[in-house]
């Protein structure tokens, strides 16, 4: 059982409503999914469809690697300070020796493999490679404080640091592309120091506003270490599933066909937004609860995400041709079908995230990551069978179907761990209902306030 007297602290008492704050996060992520898409289209425009296959290798490589590189410490960092207040100064402290540890070794790492296996760099310029490089321990402290603050339902902020980076690619990128100067090395710089900026506002609100950063402390180190390894197999080969087939497609097909590649991803990943948003809001409310609400809880969003999901994917199946070809130039046709077929894989991606995080929160990680290796062995044999042939259309179909096992199994998995039957994640009509009643509370506080305003000045 949880420490349900740590784990009632002020800040769990404070916190806005569920709802409320699970569409103000999504909305943001709706946000950053929005801009990222115009940045999409300024560097395809610009940089045509290998410039635009160069920029994604190389931030690829650095969201890849640093997420690699966190040997699970964010998982534990969300649930030790959502369950033990007092251990959090502790935990930033020791967040920061984590970054700088696993930062410095996978520099050393990437440059040794690519040393000994040069397609692995998938001849990247040694500028912008070098430039990712360096950020990596801040990249990955980034990491760490971002599930540290959500822990304590700092989701206002962690907001603010995900509208971050777009904005400065948006901004950036916009501006040199009209002074016709926005190059592969000034994306790829833009991106870096975005994130770079993200991880510095948080270490500036552990400081300021949470309770700061303490001693460091090797007891609870072990514990991080020790919960960290359980969960961060699954978060690698979760993660493989979404940027491995990147990395091996630019590596085998060029940075042409990863560039139309690219595009049908960063269409399809918009849907991945609601799921993200709802593994994060309930994170802090799920490692509280007893195993019996987590499941309740948990089921009741996965089904009413499946319903909200269903009509935003069919509108892209068909919107497809506008979307890539018409957006993005008539060059980048040859997305169409890519993003049509990654589309289908949205179902497994919600059972992955948000059954995978429930399991996780009841401290049952080695489950989730049962299920997600299944999947990831799915992409790699198949990314390995399918690429060579078909290029991005074979990565597109590795994925979904990847995706979908990988949901399939955590299913199975969250009907064990968590002792509910199958039917529970089956949406029913009341799901339906209950949509709509969340919908009208909404927008009946949102009348409120406007009507309020006016008389509060």
């Amino acid at each position: 059982m949880v420490d349900q007297g740590a784990g009632s602290d002020t800040a769990a008492a404070r916190r806005r409503p569920f709802t409320s704050t699970a569409v103000v996060t999504y909305g943001t992520n709706i946000a950053v999914a929005v801009l990222s898409l115009f940045n999409v289209l300024i560097v395809s425009r610009e940089l045509g469809p290998s410039g635009r296959g160069a920029v994604v290798f190389l931030t690829a490589i650095g969201g890849l690697t640093s997420s690699l590189a966190t040997v699970g410490v964010e998982e534990a960092n969300a649930n030790l300070a959502a369950s033990h207040p007092k251990l959090r100064r502790s935990l930033a402290t020791n967040s920061i020796l984590f970054a700088a540890i696993s930062g410095i070794f996978a520099i050393l790492a990437l440059t040794a493999l690519i040393a000994v296996v040069p397609a692995i760099g998938g001849n990247s310029a040694l500028g912008p490679r070098w430039i990712v490089f360096g950020a990596l321990p801040l990249l990955i402290l980034g990491i760490y404080l971002r599930y540290l603050v959500q822990a304590d339902f700092g989701f206002t902020l962690t907001n603010v640091v995900w509208l971050i980076t777009p904005l400065a690619n948006v901004t950036v990128n916009g501006l040199l592309a009209l002074a016709g100067v926005l190059s592969v090395e000034t994306a790829v710089a833009t991106w870096v120091g975005g994130e770079v900026l993200g991880t510095l506002v948080l270490v500036w609100y552990v400081a300021r506003r949470l309770e700061g950063f303490g001693r460091p402390s090797w007891s609870v180190a072990q514990r991080t270490l020790s919960f960290g390894a359980r969960s961060h197999a699954g978060r690698i080969l979760l993660l493989g599933n979404y940027r491995l087939d990147q990395w091996i497609l630019g590596a085998v097909s060029g940075a042409r066909e990863l560039g139309l590649y690219s595009v049908a991803v960063a269409w399809s990943s918009s849907l991945f937004y609601l799921p993200t948003t709802l593994t994060a809001v309930q994170r802090p409310d799920l490692v509280r609860a007893s195993r019996k609400d987590a499941a309740r809880r948990a089921s009741i969003i996965f089904r009413t995400t499946i319903l909200i999901t269903v009509v935003p994917a069919l509108v892209m199946i068909v919107a497809a041709p506008f979307l890539c070809a018409t957006l993005m130039g008539d060059e980048f046709r040859g997305s169409i079908d890519d993003l049509r077929v990654l589309t289908l894989g949205v179902f497994g991606v919600i059972a992955l995230k948000l059954l995978g995080n429930a399991i996780t929160s009841q401290r049952k990680p080695g489950l989730a990551s049962m299920a997600i290796g299944a999947g990831f062995l799915c992409t790699v044999v198949l990314d390995v069978i399918l690429i060579p042939r078909y290029g991005g259309l074979g990565a597109a179909y590795a994925s979904t179907i990847a995706y979908t096992l990988g949901g399939v199994i955590v299913g199975i998995m969250f009907f064990r761990a968590l002792g509910i039957p199958s039917r529970e994640l089956v949406p029913r009509m009341s799901d339906v209902r209950l949509l709509w009643r969340e919908g009208l509370r909404l927008l009946g506080r949102t009348s409120l306030r406007n009507r309020t305003q006016p008389a509060e000045r």
